[in-house]
């Protein structure tokens, strides 16, 4: 069967540099600890028999932290008013003449809370809207672009990415990764995020043109679907409905 090819594009000094470990790599091979001990059994249904649920694990590529990060935040009170300092730090790693994340770099990928003020993002995290600066380039084939997210059902509590969809197809730079501390969950006042934690899942998709219909369904036809459908009672939808992916 024909494959579509993804490449993830870096310098050759950085490539070299980098234990294997933290290239990009198939999503399926960070599949969650917790979900490879679920048993799923005729008496013992759990949602490791979803095959919906797998395709969110098992979709696509992850991209892990290029560095190692400390994110670091201070409350004072001046003037019987009370402000707020932030300090955002990454371990320097220099490949040739590349330093990521440089504390330079992170000045200049900086967003105002008021850039997304009144989402859902801006109530998760007051905190400025920082960004990791990737190493990586994604080049697709004509045609195809890539949906840029946190990994699905998967994700790490402490941060989330601002998802996103890039024409990975002619966007030939690497691209940078917004993100947002969720405040709420961190005890401390600071969190350290290691080299190599994942953090954004890559998936391609073909673009197309499409157009809504809104139609009806006759219930004879439900009727006979839900009657195939329910004839096994056991993995049903994996036996009559799944399709196999596969990323590599």
């Amino acid at each position: 069967m024909f494959e579509e090819i993804i490449k993830f594009k870096a310098p050759k000094e950085y490539i070299d540099s980098l234990d294997k470990n933290l290239y990009p790599k198939p999503i399926k091979l960070n599949i969650p600890d917790w979900y490879k001990h679920l048993k799923h059994t005729g008496k013992d249904q759990t949602i490791k028999g979803c095959m919906p649920f797998l395709d969110t694990l098992t979709t696509g590529y992850i991209l892990s932290i290029p560095q190692e990060s400390h994110f670091h935040w201070e409350y004072n009170k001046q003037d019987n008013k009370e402000s707020e300092g932030y300090r955002f730090s990454f371990k320097d790693t220099f490949v040739g003449d590349i330093n990521l994340n440089s504390g330079e770099s992170i000045g200049n990928e900086l967003h105002s809370p008021r850039q997304i003020e009144g989402s859902d993002l801006n109530n998760k995290s007051k905190f400025p809207v920082y960004k990791f600066l990737n190493p990586w380039t994604i080049e697709t084939p004509p045609g195809y672009s890539c949906l840029l997210v946190s990994p699905l059902n998967n994700s790490d509590k402490r941060f989330s990415i601002i998802s996103g969809i890039v024409d990975t197809d002619t966007y030939n730079s690497p691209i940078n990764f917004p993100f947002i501390i969720n405040k709420k969950i961190i005890e401390d006042n600071e969190i350290l995020i290691k080299q190599g934690t994942p953090y954004v899942q890559v998936i391609p998709f073909k673009r197309k043109n499409w157009k809504m219909k809104i139609e009806e369904i006759s219930k004879e036809k439900l009727f006979s679907f839900n009657l195939n459908f329910k004839s096994i009672i056991y993995q049903n939808y994996k036996n009559k409905i799944w399709k196999k992916k596969n990323y590599k």
